[in-house]
């Protein structure tokens, strides 16, 4: 894994963060934390996204599938890394957003959808890696479902505030492994209304 490691590192510091943010955070995109973008959400640190992708550990064959867009630098890291993306966010201004600045970055294999996040992405299952950006209280078991046998998915799971990053591995036979990474704090994972009980 040590030549993913430096790939991640190199591709990291060659993607300006300043892209992904269009306020008056902007002018802190260099800071190593968290920053809004606008509707209650952030853009990820970016030294936990750098970790997240590498726990992940991608190949170029992997199809992906990422619950929450948000400003899309995330998503980045994943296209860069991965064969195909396929990506939810509910607010449609955000995911509209993330496109336009993937499509001028010249992702093409980047697939979006303004959704809940919680339902995944069906149609494109099963996924050899699945990425969850903003933290359910609960295992969502439609993910797990939607996870390829020998997969990984990364998530925080728990109440607002602080969360447990936790990798989710499906063996063979479809048996699942948790393993804890970092305590760490992401939005909560929204519902739509329709979700919401």
């Amino acid at each position: 894994m040590r030549g993913m490691d430096e790939k991640v590192r190199r591709f990291f510091s060659s993607l300006d963060r300043a892209r992904f943010i269009d306020n008056e955070y902007r002018l802190l995109a260099k800071v190593d934390g968290p920053l809004p973008i606008g509707h209650g959400q952030t853009i990820s640190q970016p030294s936990l996204v750098v970790y997240m992708t590498e726990q992940l550990q991608l190949e170029k064959s992997h199809k992906v599938l990422e619950i929450g867009t948000g400003s899309g630098y995330q998503t980045a890291f994943l296209a860069e890394f991965a064969h195909k993306v396929y990506t939810v966010e509910i607010i449609e201004e955000l995911g509209t957003r993330a496109r336009e600045r993937l499509d001028l970055l010249g992702y093409r294999n980047i697939d979006f959808k303004i959704g809940d996040g919680n339902e995944g992405w069906a149609e494109f299952a099963p996924y050899n890696r699945i990425m969850v950006t903003a933290a359910p209280q609960l295992m969502p078991m439609e993910l797990v479902d939607q996870l390829a046998p020998g997969g990984i998915m990364m998530l925080p799971i728990g109440p607002s505030g602080w969360q447990e990053l936790v990798t989710i591995s499906k063996d063979m036979d479809g048996n699942i492994t948790k393993r804890k990474l970092l305590d760490v704090s992401f939005v909560p994972l929204v519902k739509s209304a329709t979700n919401a009980h």
